[in-house]
């Protein structure tokens, strides 16, 4: 006990934790308002909220789903190069050569699937249950651009396949945004690197669907559960 203090005491455990072992109530609450992590999660919840009947576990589904997103999305990185035609060969590998490889492709395009429809539903069951009046409104902000990060993830991993049915629908939903007022012909221009759906417009999409997209929902995600707590838990 005397060495785990000693290490608790420590100046690398203080660099990193700020605080030593918590042996009284303000020690701990020192230690939930200086950590990250035990700051998003609170100490206490209502048991209310705990019930399946209050949420119906949708966030907590929803945040599972995009776990099992990451996990399989950074296993099929390992076998894939974002050029054409290669990344078509690619998943062709995936899906004959490479061992468990038709099965790693399948959990990721259906947790994709699930995680479009769990995160609606999660939004449904938010809306009528009045979750997003004050002081909830802004997190409510917060979820509805988690809700176009989420389809914006799924529609730009819909490219990286690259065999006719991904290409033509990456091209008709390029075609749509250039219907956006003012702004759509350079919007389409951006997203495509170009002005035809080819090389460019995969590497473009990749690296929305690996690197950008990913970044900024993990960062919402982050802020949406901290919201949660500080606006009085769910609801």
């Amino acid at each position: 006990m005397r060495l785990v203090k000693r290490i608790a005491d420590s100046r690398p455990w203080r660099s990193v934790f700020r605080t030593g072992i918590p042996e009284s109530s303000l020690e701990r609450s020192e230690v939930i308002m200086n950590g990250l992590f035990l700051h998003i999660h609170p100490a206490k919840v209502r048991e209310r909220s705990l019930r399946f009947s209050t949420t119906l576990y949708l966030g907590g589904v929803s945040f599972g789903l995009f776990l099992i997103l990451i996990v399989t999305g950074i296993l099929l990185m390992l076998y894939y190069h974002p050029s054409a035609p290669q990344a078509y060969h690619d998943m062709k590998d995936l899906q004959f050569v490479v061992s468990s490889g038709r099965f790693l492709r399948n959990v990721h395009r259906w947790a994709a699937h699930g995680m479009v429809a769990v995160v609606f539903l999660h939004m449904l069951r938010v809306f009528y249950a009045g979750a997003y009046k004050p002081p909830r409104e802004f997190n409510w902000v917060v979820g509805v651009l988690l809700w176009i990060l989420t389809l914006l993830l799924s529609f730009t991993g819909y490219l990286l396949p690259w065999d006719q049915l991904s290409i033509w629908a990456v091209t008709i939903g390029t075609n749509m945004a250039r219907a956006t007022p003012l702004i759509g012909e350079k919007l389409r221009f951006v997203l495509l690197g170009g002005n035809v759906v080819g090389g460019n417009a995969l590497l473009r999409f990749y690296v929305l669907h690996c690197v950008i997209l990913p970044l900024f929902l993990t960062l919402g995600v982050g802020i949406h559960f901290w919201r949660i707590r500080k606006d009085g838990g769910l609801k």
